[in-house]
């Protein structure tokens, strides 16, 4: 089973589903090597929303990226991951495909972005798999080509491929379980894998709910594309502390999906992620990555709505000398 491409919009823009039982599919399976993570109330008392956190951090490898990557590792056809698998990654995809790959007997590399923290590149080690590093632009633009001349065997896509959006998608049937009134959903927009799958599911089960993607003012691509109507790069860029989210664009594939399923893109600053981060710790004990925090500090601003928020705590990978 795969997506499907709807038919084109009134803006000739094409429209791509995830098909629901795909994801039912993979919720069977990802708890091999996932855990059904917790709902909490975020311990706040003057947010703008009743806040709830989804800790993804508690996952074995600390992101929710354990699910897509074990979904797609899952579903490879017999032989066809027999050179091994490789993919690029900040460091969360990466741990996830190299677990998969462990589980499944398969050789693992990843081409990882010069900007992933210590804690990423030593847990990516101890899953056996071997790392070639590269800058920013060139793990970019193997992602947009599936290709890199240091890599080889079967392409693990961290975020584009139905297969790893699905196992994503598996965590939105969790929030249903646990908040079935929830009234919107907000997690980071990297590439737009984990956004993207919530908002598949909830279209299928709560279409009444909206999900909302979270970006950093540094790398926000995806606001950028809502204003323009169509997939746009963000020359701005810049590398951050927040290494979990922010692309340099959005692919034309992700495209199809979020602007028809995603109510928007929050834009947050760095010092709004920052005060999350804190927020969380403090009123919380839990450890959120850039990533998630942008999540938070997006359920924060008010503008994902006012009554249930739920917001992604994505990952709680981060050197624990940058966190303080």
């Amino acid at each position: 089973m795969s997506s499907e491409a709807e038919p084109t919009g009134a803006a000739g823009q094409e429209r791509r589903t995830i098909l629901f039982e795909m994801i039912e599919e993979a919720r069977r399976h990802v708890y091999e090597v996932a855990v059904r993570t917790p709902l909490v109330r975020l311990n706040a008392g003057d947010a703008p929303a009743e806040i709830y956190l989804k800790l993804e951090n508690l996952q074995p490898i600390g992101s929710f990226k354990i699910r897509g990557a074990y979904n797609a590792v899952r579903l490879l056809a017999r032989g066809e991951g027999g050179r091994g698998v490789w993919t690029v990654s900040a460091g969360n995809a990466a741990q996830g495909v190299a677990l998969a790959a462990r589980k499944a007997g398969l050789p693992c590399r990843v081409l990882v972005m010069d900007t992933a923290p210590a804690t990423k590149l030593e847990a990516i080690r101890r899953l056996g798999a071997e790392i070639v590093k590269a800058s920013f632009d060139e793990c970019w633009q193997a992602l947009g080509e599936r290709r890199h001349p240091a890599m080889d065997g079967t392409f693990i896509h961290p975020f584009e491929d139905d297969e790893f959006i699905a196992g994503n998608a598996s965590c939105a049937l969790e929030i249903l379980e646990d908040l079935p009134e929830v009234d919107a959903v907000v997690a980071a927009f990297g590439g737009g894998g984990l956004s993207c799958g919530i908002a598949s599911a909830l279209r299928a089960r709560r279409p009444a709910a909206k999900v909302f993607a979270a970006e950093p003012e540094t790398a926000a691509p995806l606001a950028r594309s809502f204003e323009k109507g169509s997939a746009q790069k963000f020359p701005e860029w810049k590398a951050s502390w927040v290494d979990g989210c922010g692309g340099k664009s959005v692919f034309p594939r992700m495209w199809a999906l979020a602007h028809h399923l995603l109510a928007g893109s929050v834009v947050v600053t760095l010092e709004e992620a920052r005060q999350a981060m804190k927020l969380v710790a403090e009123g919380n004990h839990v450890i959120a990555e850039g990533a998630g925090a942008c999540a938070v500090a997006a359920a924060l601003s008010g503008k994902c709505g006012r009554g249930k928020v739920a917001a992604i705590v994505s990952g709680g990978n981060i050197d624990l000398s940058l966190f303080g």
